[in-house]
């Protein structure tokens, strides 16, 4: 997508693909989906981010991208990288004998 397409308004249905408490959580979201090019909306974010308690954002997509956009967050959650896996697995890799 053009730096243009990317500045073009938008007119068309907005379909909401999740809701987030915390803010820092939805600007991950947010940020996969625009690495992978899909326009991204996040509805209540000023107001999620002064009360993240009382309002949640809402992650936004076009219509047409909405099942990209699933796709891609569900894979990002199934396979996260975490500092518990990792650590686990230097923990592994130090108590195991070496040949």
């Amino acid at each position: 997508m053009s730096t243009e397409e990317k500045q073009q308004p938008y007119d068309g249905p907005l379909v909401t693909i999740a809701t987030f408490p915390e803010p820092a959580e939805a600007n991950m979201a947010r940020s996969v989906l625009e690495g992978a090019g899909i326009q991204v909306f996040l509805q209540g974010e000023n107001a999620n981010s002064l009360f993240p308690v009382a309002f949640e954002s809402q992650l936004q997509v076009r219509g047409e991208d909405e099942s990209a956009a699933r796709a891609l967050l569900n894979s990002a959650e199934t396979a996260p990288e975490s500092l518990d896996s990792v650590t686990a697995a230097e923990i592994a890799g130090e108590t195991t004998p070496r040949s």
